[in-house]
């Protein structure tokens, strides 16, 4: 089934949602993560997205896998593996109507992936040209291609590597 691909302007209240699954994911994770961070569009203020919440929690390193996927079990998640990316476990989660829409991944604190994400949002948070200017890509992405994510996705991608670039981030 396709999924409809909706971007908003940016919107406040994403940051008290983020904040919301922080606290509910820190009471499960107790002792187990080195943070929880918020990531992707919905964590860059001004920046239009779509109203889902990126999180990656950082554990100290891979071992501590096995004891992350277990407490996060325990509280309705259930891990998918890396999904064809490396460094990153991705989860999905069933009974999280009090929470907005979110995606969940694990990395350790020295994954590439982690590092991607965490730069890309510095950099975004930093340069507001940067943020309208992929404001005005992901619209324009979501009116083009509003049935066709990976269209949607693929639309992005030139924005996204010339951040990389700059940054001397492999992507």
């Amino acid at each position: 089934m396709a999924k409809h691909v909706v971007v908003e302007d940016y919107n406040e209240a994403w940051k008290d949602d983020f904040i919301a699954i922080k606290n509910e994911l820190q009471e499960a994770l107790k002792g187990l993560v080195v943070s929880i961070e918020h990531v992707g569009s919905t964590s860059v203020p001004g920046l239009a997205a779509k109203p889902v919440i990126d999180i990656d929690v950082v554990i100290s390193d891979r071992s501590c896998l096995p004891d992350v996927v277990a407490a996060l079990a325990k509280i309705g998640y259930s891990h998918e593996g890396d999904k064809g990316i490396p460094g990153r476990e991705a989860f999905h989660y069933v009974g999280k109507e009090h929470l907005r829409t979110h995606h969940l991944y694990v990395c350790a604190a020295d994954a590439d992936e982690l590092k991607r994400h965490i730069a890309f949002r510095d950099y975004l948070r930093s340069h507001p040209e940067a943020v309208a200017e992929y404001a005005k890509i992901k619209k324009e992405g979501a009116a083009l291609y509003p049935w066709d994510i990976d269209s949607y996705i693929e639309h992005k991608g030139p924005f996204i590597d010339s951040i990389y670039s700059k940054l001397g981030v492999k992507h």
